[in-house]
C-alpha cells in the first residue's frame, strides 16, 4: 500500500510539472494575447501598411496610430519625423538614441537613459544603410550594458521613414517614435523568453 502510495505521489508530481510546462506555442499565444491587452488598454488604432503610405508614410499622432509591418509584426509610431535629412542609402554613421523600454508582458518599465541623469551618457548606436539593409551595433549606453552591443531588429524599422539630424533651432526636433517589438524582433532577452516591449526612442546624429 504503501509502494502504490508512493508511486501515485510521483505520478501526480509529473503530471503537474507536464500541466506547468509551457510550449513555444503557448508562449507566442501569451505574447499576442498581452500585445492585444496593451492595444485595446493604450487606445492604440492599428493601420494598414498600404493606410500608412496613402497618409505620406505618416502616422496621426491626434488618433493614437500606429502602422502595424506585416512582415516583421512591429508596430510604429512617428511622434516626429526629426530635422535635418533621412540616412543616406549608402551612409554609415553613429546615431544618440534616448529611450524608455516598457515590459509588455510583466506590465513593468525596464530600462531607460531618458531622465537628467543619463544626460551625460546617452546609448549611441553605429549603423550603416546600404540600401533597404541595415546593421547597427550600441558602442555605449544603458542598452549596451543590459543587453549587449546588438541593436533589436524592431529598433532599426523607423529609420526608412524618419530624418536624423541635429535640431540647430529651437524650433528643430531630432526624430521621435513610440513601437511594439515583438520578440522575434528584440534583443536577446526578449527572443529567449518571448517577450514584447514597448519603447519611445528618440534618434539624432551625434557629432
Amino acid at each position: 500500500m504503501k509502494k502504490l502510495l508512493c508511486i501515485l505521489t510521483v505520478l501526480a508530481a509529473v503530471l503537474s510539472s507536464c500541466n506547468d510546462y509551457e510550449t513555444y506555442g503557448d508562449k507566442k499565444e501569451k505574447e499576442r494575447n498581452a500585445i492585444a491587452k496593451f492595444i485595446s488598454d493604450s487606445s492604440i488604432v492599428v493601420i494598414t501598411e498600404d493606410q500608412f503610405k496613402q497618409q505620406g508614410m505618416t502616422t496621426d499622432v491626434s488618433k493614437n496610430e500606429f502602422v502595424k509591418f506585416d512582415k516583421n509584426g512591429v508596430y510604429m509610431q512617428i511622434v516626429r519625423s526629426g530635422c535635418g535629412t533621412e540616412l543616406g542609402t549608402t551612409e554609415s554613421t553613429s546615431l544618440v538614441c534616448r529611450y524608455r523600454e516598457y515590459n509588455i508582458l510583466n506590465d513593468t518599465t525596464q530600462t531607460w537613459n531618458d531622465t537628467p541623469n543619463f544626460a551625460a551618457s546617452p546609448d549611441v548606436m553605429k549603423i550603416t544603410r546600404n540600401n533597404a539593409t541595415f546593421t547597427a551595433s550600441f558602442t555605449s549606453g544603458v542598452m549596451y550594458t543590459f543587453y549587449g552591443g546588438s541593436v533589436p531588429a524592431g529598433w532599426l524599422v523607423p529609420l526608412t521613414y524618419v530624418k536624423v539630424g541635429r535640431p540647430q533651432s529651437f524650433d528643430e526636433n531630432c526624430a521621435k517614435v513610440r513601437l511594439i517589438v515583438p520578440h522575434s524582433q528584440g534583443h536577446a532577452t526578449a527572443s529567449s523568453n518571448v517577450m514584447p516591449f514597448y519603447y519611445v526612442i528618440t534618434f539624432q546624429r551625434q557629432m
